[in-house]
């Protein structure tokens, strides 16, 4: 039978919002015990039972309660409601700083967090150097920590956390702060832990981090819990929920449009009518610095990233089929238009992409005001990461090469890995070994 390590049931956690500092006052001293404020939920009945050397990850949005949730299974806050039941020391990185005295040398910062976790000095003394060695931060260890950079300090929190023997790990995003390096030498060292039946909550918006290491995963959405299980069910039902999300956002700014209109239109005393485009591109995250250009002759007007399951989604698992699709409404009649698309690294290098003139599927020609849906389907081989996606429309006038329309770094594209191997694209290798004497 499993051990749980950390029980959370029925947590709940409630602030008291105030329209006033005189409500506040108001309601201090009534003597009917009269209410002035208003319960707002950061957290609403949640339940999580954590396994002996079990990764488990909690995602959601910014604002979902994630850190509150943290915070309270590490005793830094009280829940309004429910309990939490935990077994063995826990070691915990919630936030950067927490814990250090900034006046206080780096060394001093290690005894300091070691007494906190009850550790003596002298136990600590075996600990100081392995840790000091983990940062990497050199000389700066016997500095002020207030004199560190952002990933100075990101290392000397991490190192300490990650190397004081705890039972229990609790991060919360804190690796985002280091550089790719350093990032390897922790999850390392997170397989270590598993490998010791050590156990790690584990808070990260990079989401092909959470499939890679996490065994098990919790979804909090605006404070209440919508899912928890197995990781990659539970990362399909986020990515669903971010473009559910995005589509209400949407939604609300056009709603706030067509009232302003209408009530214009009403002082105006003419009639209103805001017709619904009900674009795809409205459900994925889009650059609102795209650069858009060309001639004028054809104009992109819609496109997706179209996952196996049919989402319109920015966020495509690695070795799955997904689309690229994209509308483009003519407004010249035009002879053998090339419709394109181009993925790019974050530092603007040209990792992929085709074009429906290489792949020998062309039109002869198109006609004034009409509207082409033009789909490219394929394997995603890339590694997992951040890209950007471009859309072109282009073509040749004799033996002039123009561009119609295109929109440059038009939304991210995220790829979700459980596997990055060497390069750029993954290859599938498939390994054999044999003992041959």
């Amino acid at each position: 039978m499993q051990e749980a390590v950390i029980k959370v049931q029925h947590v709940s956690k409630v602030y008291n919002l105030y329209t006033s500092q005189k409500d506040r006052l108001k309601e201090i001293w009534s003597l009917r015990h009269k209410s002035y404020h208003e319960d707002h939920f950061a957290l609403r009945d949640i339940n999580l039972d954590v396994y002996k050397g079990e990764c488990v990850g909690i995602i959601g949005t910014n604002g979902s309660g994630k850190s509150t949730l943290l915070k309270i299974i590490t005793g830094v806050l009280e829940a309004s409601e429910g309990n939490v039941e935990k077994t063995g020391k826990i070691s915990a990185l919630l936030e950067l700083g927490a814990g250090f005295n900034m006046e206080y040398t780096g060394r001093k910062n290690i005894y300091l967090n070691g007494l906190m976790m009850g550790y003596t000095n002298q136990e600590m003394d075996g600990k100081v150097q392995h840790i000091i060695d983990f940062a990497e931060i050199g000389d700066y260890i016997d500095q002020p920590v207030k004199t560190y950079s952002s990933g100075m300090f990101a290392r000397l929190a991490f190192a300490v956390a990650i190397n004081v023997d705890p039972d229990i790990l609790i991060v919360d995003e804190a690796l985002s702060v280091g550089d790719i390096f350093f990032q390897a030498k922790c999850y390392k060292k997170f397989n270590e832990f598993q490998k010791q039946g050590k156990t790690i909550l584990f808070v990260s918006h990079d989401l092909g981090s959470v499939l890679k290491y996490c065994d098990r995963c919790l979804l909090i959405n605006q404070g209440d819990q919508i899912a928890c299980g197995n990781t990659a069910e539970v990362v399909n039902i986020y990515r669903r929920l971010l473009v559910e999300t995005a589509h209400e956002q949407d939604k609300k700014v056009d709603d706030d449009i067509r009232q302003m209109n209408e009530h214009n239109a009403q002082k105006m005393g003419i009639a209103s009518v805001i017709e619904d485009t009900g674009k795809q591109k409205d459900q994925l995250v889009l650059n609102p610095n795209v650069s858009s250009y060309g001639n004028g002759k054809a104009e992109i007007i819609d496109f997706a990233i179209i996952d196996e399951s049919g989402l319109v989604t920015n966020s495509v698992p690695k070795n799955t089929q997904f689309r690229i699709m994209m509308k483009v409404k003519f407004h010249e009649d035009i002879r053998e238009p090339i419709f394109a698309y181009t993925i790019k690294d974050l530092k603007g290098q040209d990792i992929t992409g085709t074009n429906s003139y290489l792949e020998n599927n062309q039109i002869t020609a198109v006609q004034k005001d009409s509207i082409y849906e033009i789909s490219f389907k394929q394997n995603m081989l890339l590694q997992g990461g951040q890209y950007l996606l471009s859309l072109g429309c282009t073509g040749y006038e004799g033996e002039k090469f123009v561009v119609h329309h295109r929109l440059y770094d038009v939304c991210n594209l995220h790829v979700l890995s459980e596997k990055n191997t060497i390069g750029v694209v993954d290859l599938n290798v498939s390994v054999l070994i044999k003992q041959k004497g």
